[in-house]
């Protein structure tokens, strides 16, 4: 499958992708006006795609700087599926970037550490 590359807007992230480089980010602001068409076929990728990738570590970064509620679930779904291929053996990193000053991002990054069983790094910008 091809890389995925989206430019991010005021109400969507910008995503990259992208196998051959090695780059799994999802940045900015998402409030996409039908979450489920632009996430699913992210959602998709990322369980077909990402277990392709040979057994090097795999760094999926977030430096989300605003998401609302439908997006919340969205993202969880993502971090699911990293889940699951961590569980069945892939090295899989998380690293989710927030604003020093943005305690909201800091604490949905530790409320998702919670939630799934990955490695999970929380840092500020």
């Amino acid at each position: 499958m091809e890389s995925i590359r989206l430019r991010g807007t005021d109400d969507t992230p910008t995503i990259t992708l992208d196998i051959e480089n090695k780059i799994f980010l999802i940045a900015g602001r998402s409030l996409p006006e039908d979450v489920m068409s632009f996430y699913q076929p992210i959602v998709d990728w990322v369980k077909t795609e990402i277990p392709k990738v040979a057994d090097d570590e795999i760094v999926f970064t977030f430096k989300m700087n605003y998401f609302n509620t439908a997006s919340s679930k969205l993202l969880l779904d993502i971090l699911i599926a990293l889940e699951t291929m961590y569980e069945n053996g892939k090295n899989i990193v998380v690293h989710w970037f927030y604003d020093e000053d943005d305690e909201d991002m800091r604490e949905a990054g530790e409320e998702y550490a919670d939630i799934v069983d990955i490695p999970f790094e929380i840092k500020a910008n």
